[in-house]
């Protein structure tokens, strides 16, 4: 919906803006005026690093978490621990994980939990894949690291009655985080505790 008193354009550029996570109108309009009242450079600097991102960064074929090659740097890092998985519902929780320094293992990326409300189903995620790279025998552990919601909790559950029989170790991250919290929000001591401190389930 285009506002009265400014361009088409800029109306335009509010209007993507403000579907972005976390970005009302006020805080688009902010930006929007920003990004017209800054350089030409910039402008172009910001558009072709959108794109970028869009066209040169892949899912990774054995963690899929986003990367420039698949695999990526972290799967074909032998000084990482292969026989521990940390699994995480997406990219940005680990990310926070790596923040913390605690975890040297490697990750498997589920790209959101299980959600029946929401009809997101084991089959929507990237369960399957998982259970693929459990098969190879290599792995000795997995760690659980889905945030402590209701969805994260039944979708922890969901994983340890299927890797249990296989005889891998499955642990869940321990609870120093509250209840309710997004994993990528979270202190680096906090999360580098909840890793140290995890329980098995």
């Amino acid at each position: 919906m285009l506002q009265k008193g400014i361009p088409e354009s800029i109306a335009r550029l509010i209007n993507e803006l403000s579907k972005l996570p976390g970005i009302g109108e006020k805080n688009a309009t902010r930006l929007a005026f920003h990004i017209f009242r800054s350089s030409r450079e910039s402008a172009e600097n910001l558009s072709k690093a959108i794109t970028d991102a869009k066209t040169k960064v892949v899912l990774c074929e054995t963690c899929f978490n986003f990367a420039s090659e698949s695999p990526c740097a972290l799967c074909v890092d032998e000084d990482r621990d292969h026989a521990v998985i940390c699994v995480v519902e997406d990219p940005l929780d680990q990310l926070a994980i790596e923040r913390s320094r605690e975890f040297r293992g490697v990750y498997h990326i589920l790209h959101g939990v299980i959600s029946p409300i929401e009809g997101v189903g084991p089959e929507d995620l990237r369960i399957k894949e998982l259970l693929r790279r459990l098969e190879s025998g290599r792995t000795k552990e997995i760690i659980i690291a889905t945030n402590p919601s209701v969805e994260g909790e039944a979708t922890a559950l969901y994983l340890s009655r299927l890797v249990k029989p296989m005889g891998i170790g499955v642990s869940r991250i321990a609870h120093g985080i509250p209840m309710g919290g997004d994993i990528e929000y979270i202190d680096e001591i906090t999360l580098g505790k909840a890793i140290r401190d995890r329980k098995y389930i």
